[in-house]
């Protein structure tokens, strides 16, 4: 309301800023015009009420200084950053809401310019996967080669490079920031402890061993048979429990993608617990998968790195829409499955994609992806976006792997499609209780106290 724009804020005054407000009880709205604002009493939070177009909704009113109301309005926030009302809506029913530059002169061009985005057609339209997979197809395209031919409708060729980098930068800011913070807590309750840069840490240093994680000659016996079960009975018997099942030393798994995946999930989510910048990917709550992936690809796989990230972020892009269209990416309406589910399908087609695949393997990680996170609740403790979401980011972007990985050893047909998969996710998040969907109200938010 004071006029910052999520792109350009200085993230390490927010705090400050909003402690500054509070103690003032003053806004000064589009950074101008000061008014009176105390959050104590102006903020009016109603728990266990919606308004009916969204589960997150919120009503402003205006008032003069004789506390005459003089004016009022909703908005709804519907995930990955989109704010909307009735007339921001299109007329063509999808929930798009175009953001101008915060400042002056652009604020003077913003309507026409929002007429002119809403008139602007698609050179190669699509509403759902089997269309895009016709589409690419037909055309002899891939999916990323369809949303650039697309976005050169609203964008030149230079502005959609410049703007794809912009976001490539600010995800791998925030994996830089998350895994070289010097902080050891995380804010709130919770009193989470940030783990990125002691994982970190730990990778640079090389903790894997070369030695073979056990021996032939632990499990079998020289001549290649199993021991007997006689022969493990007279041996506990002989030599003491202890010396047949003795505790363990720990041993280190030699998985370094899954560690550094996790590592780059968890140091993102870790900044955007912190209030740092990060990229709605499609959510704030999901913002660890997709960058995750992308940077393990570039630093270990990728041999032409400008090229693999235009491909997989418009790749991811193309999924994305598909879930906006035929469901919801927010976790208010759809739980879980909506924020991390949906970043794990985008994020397996995005590294299905710059592995070579063709478009249906691509269309079929994308399903993978979503088919295993079916139900996938959001019930984060105390309400904050810490436990579970951090580590449930890393689990979605090792998933996400996994799920890319299984489709290209195929060969792109499967039972089933990533057009059933959105349906039975919208199906199921509208059955699910509300309690699992954002309140904190059931799950682990009411069966772990907070002290």
């Amino acid at each position: 309301m004071e006029g910052e724009s999520p792109e350009t804020v200085e993230t390490t005054t927010i705090q400050s800023r909003l402690k500054a407000i509070g103690d003032q009880k003053a806004l000064t709205l589009d950074s101008t015009n000061r008014i009176r604002f105390d959050p104590a009493k102006d903020l009016v939070f109603h728990y266990f009420e919606s308004l009916p177009q969204h589960p997150n909704g919120m009503r402003f009113c205006a008032f003069d200084n004789n506390g005459d109301l003089l004016a009022t309005n909703e908005y709804f926030s519907i995930g990955g950053g989109f704010v909307v009302n009735e007339r921001t809506q299109l007329a063509h029913g999808e929930n798009v809401f175009y953001k101008g530059e915060h400042d002056k002169e652009s604020n003077k061009v913003i309507p026409q310019t929002r007429r002119n985005q809403d008139l602007a057609t698609a050179a190669l339209p699509f509403s759902n996967a089997t269309e895009l997979l016709q589409l690419c197809e037909r055309e002899n395209m891939t999916i990323a080669q369809v949303v650039y031919e697309n976005e050169l409708r609203w964008r030149s060729a230079e502005e959609i490079r410049e703007k794809t980098f912009a976001i490539w930068n600010t995800m791998d800011n925030a994996i830089k920031n998350g895994c070289l913070s010097s902080d050891e807590m995380l804010p709130g309750r919770l009193r989470v402890r940030r783990r990125a840069p002691g994982l970190y840490k730990k990778l640079l240093k090389g903790l894997y061993s070369t030695t073979p994680l056990y021996k032939d000659t632990q499990v079998l016996q020289s001549n290649g048979s199993g021991a007997s079960k006689d022969a493990l009975t007279n041996q506990a018997q002989e030599r003491g429990i202890d010396k047949v099942l003795p505790k363990r030393p720990v041993k280190r798994l030699m998985l370094p993608a899954l560690d550094y995946l996790s590592v780059y999930a968890i140091a993102v989510n870790e900044e955007n617990a912190a209030g740092g910048r990060v990229v709605t990917a499609p959510t704030n709550g999901a913002a660890g998968v997709i960058p995750a992936v992308l940077k393990y690809y570039l630093e270990f796989i990728s041999d032409n790195p400008e090229q693999d990230i235009m491909e997989f972020i418009l790749t991811t892009a193309a999924i994305g829409m598909l879930y906006k269209r035929g469901a919801s990416i927010s976790a208010a309406e759809m739980g879980c499955q909506g924020e991390v589910g949906v970043a794990c399908s985008m994020a397996s087609a995005g590294f299905a994609a710059v592995m070579g695949g063709t478009v249906r393997q691509v269309e079929n990680a994308a399903e993978i992806g979503m088919e295993h996170n079916l139900g996938l609740t959001c019930d984060p403790i105390d309400g904050l976006v810490q436990i579970p979401c951090i580590e449930r980011n890393a689990l979605g972007a090792v998933k996400a792997v996994t799920a890319a990985q299984l489709a290209l050893n195929g060969d792109g047909h499967h039972r089933v499609t990533l057009d059933q998969v959105i349906e039975t996710m919208r199906q199921t998040g509208n059955d699910m209780q509300a309690k699992y969907k954002e309140t904190s109200q059931g799950g682990l938010s009411v069966c772990v106290p907070v002290c």
